[in-house]
């Protein structure tokens, strides 16, 4: 209970007391830490007390009230703005934790090979920038050398950014498939990229179309630069052109991130989860309807089995890019043509993108180490098999490896670089020795056997339709068929023999 300036008295747990007081907001661990809490309640609460004068039925007391409101409202708006800020500059840095995320992130291979581009990017963006701005004119005393090294390393920017954007845009192509066709099952995918907490989101349609037509956008433009930067020498290039693909290849990604964040992609709204308990309830009918799960599945053969099924073997070898991504998408980790064009584009772009980088480049032994460094990522592009097979490993529970330097990842990256067909096969047959579903490997009803297929878009998998000497022999036994099965002994169990005459008559 407390006490107005004019007399009243509030409930603590009414709604006008909850407004007009200001809770200063939960100490929350993690990378930064509170000192001060206590002296900033304690200033909060002088500065509410602050210069209160007059009697409670006086003007100048309303006028002092409604100064308060006002004060508690722009302190309120402080707090998510420049309080907020004052509050993160004042706090320290826990660096335990900022040490094991550090170290959790750079496990990732993913992660590992973004943070090799981002110092390749920064040596030779450093070295560009020292030879535009003339710090280097002591070293390079020439101007056809600084002409030399600005050339490789502008070249060498554009492939790593004309590889980047070929590396994302078959994902950015595929989801504006998904935009375009707007099903159900499209928008949770949709939700997961662009929307904040994957929820509903006001006029999302238009909102995320924005946002992927700016991606692509930036993918265009940089290919248009990139064109432009190989097809011309630097004397000859267009200046305009080069100066507008380069505003819209670096403003289209920055202007759609700041429109996630601004739009109302990037804010908190209440969903409605009735789907999303409806899927769950069927996957549990699907559950039921199945055999136990595999508690500890194991992979199909070892990784030498490679011949055991003679027909996936000349399809790992011959197609081996559609193999994996028809793999991907039967195990849940995303679209097939995603995951084809992605894996063809990382053995295979590094190589062409950085032989034509050489094509402008005077000096023979660069242009031979471009051309060696497109081989060297070429192999490297194995990779993405590697890490698909650790999600795959980690998601189906599956037996680790730890051959190569005692790690389970760098064993997994190390079969792909190593032998990527024995790797492929054995993922592949182990996807067909169970049934999946959720996440989950199901042991297959007797009698099943060959290829699980993919299960179609807006179609549900009805695994009690499978075949099986086990179902067969529970409808044999049932009481209609045993009555069925036992009138027909019935009538077939006196037998007569035919009469010689008649079959002499036939004959005739």
């Amino acid at each position: 209970m407390s006490s107005t300036d004019d007399g009243r008295i509030e409930d603590e747990q009414s709604p006008e007391y909850r407004g007009k007081t200001c809770v200063p907001p939960q100490n929350q661990t993690g990378l930064l830490s509170d000192d001060d809490k206590q002296n900033q309640v304690d200033n909060n609460h002088k500065k509410s007390t602050l210069f209160k004068f007059g009697k409670p039925g006086s003007k100048s007391a309303k006028f002092q009230r409604l100064a308060h409101e006002k004060d508690i409202h722009i302190s309120s708006c402080n707090h998510t703005f420049r309080g907020s800020v004052h509050k993160v500059m004042c706090k320290k840095i826990n660096w335990g934790s900022l040490q094991t995320m550090a170290k959790e992130w750079i496990t990732n291979p993913m992660n590992m090979v973004l943070f090799i581009w981002i110092i390749c990017v920064t040596i030779s963006g450093a070295i560009l920038f020292l030879v535009m701005t003339g710090m280097l004119n002591h070293a390079l005393p020439k101007k056809s050398q600084r002409n030399a090294w600005f050339e490789v390393n502008n070249q060498i920017l554009n492939a790593l950014f004309t590889l980047m954007c070929l590396y994302q845009h078959p994902h950015r192509l595929y989801h504006l498939v998904l935009l375009l066709k707007w099903r159900p099952q499209d928008v949770s995918k949709l939700r997961k990229f662009y929307s904040k907490n994957g929820t509903f989101k006001p006029n999302e349609w238009a909102h995320m179309m924005v946002v992927v037509l700016l991606l692509n956008l930036n993918c265009f433009a940089q290919y248009a630069l990139c064109g432009l930067n190989v097809g011309y020498k630097r004397s000859e290039r267009p200046a305009l052109g080069v100066a507008l693909t380069i505003s819209v290849a670096i403003g289209a990604p920055a202007v759609a991130g700041l429109y996630t964040v601004m739009s109302p992609l990037g804010k908190d709204y209440d969903s409605d989860n009735t789907s999303d308990e409806e899927s769950q309830k069927r996957i549990e009918s699907f559950e039921k309807r199945l055999s136990f799960s595999e508690s500890e599945p194991k992979w199909s053969g070892g990784i030498f089995d490679f011949w055991d099924d003679i027909s996936l073997a000349y399809l790992s070898l011959c197609c081996s890019f559609c193999v994996f991504g028809w793999n991907m998408e039967r195990l849940g980790f995303g679209n097939m043509y995603v995951h084809m064009a992605t894996f063809l584009l990382f053995c295979t772009a590094p190589f062409w993108i950085f032989t034509l980088a050489a094509i402008n480049i005077d000096n023979e032994i660069v242009r031979e180490g471009l051309g060696i460094t497109g081989v060297f990522l070429c192999l490297f592009g194995l990779l993405y098999g590697g890490f698909w097979r650790i999600q795959m490993r980690k998601r189906f529970n599956l037996p680790p490896s730890s051959f190569c330097c005692g790690s389970p990842g760098v064993s997994d990256c190390a079969l792909w670089l190593c032998c990527c067909w024995c790797s492929l096969a054995q993922e592949v047959r182990t996807g067909n020795k169970y049934d999946i579903l959720k996440n989950k490997f199901y042991k297959k009803n007797e009698g099943e056997m060959g290829i699980s297929p993919l299960p179609r878009e807006g179609q549900e998998f009805n695994y009690g339709s499978t075949p099986s000497p086990s179902r067969y022999l529970q409808d044999y036994q049932t009481p209609n068929r045993m009555k069925e099965a036992s009138s027909s002994r019935g009538n077939d169990s006196i037998l007569e023999p035919p009469i010689p005459s008649s079959i002499h008559r036939d004959s005739r």
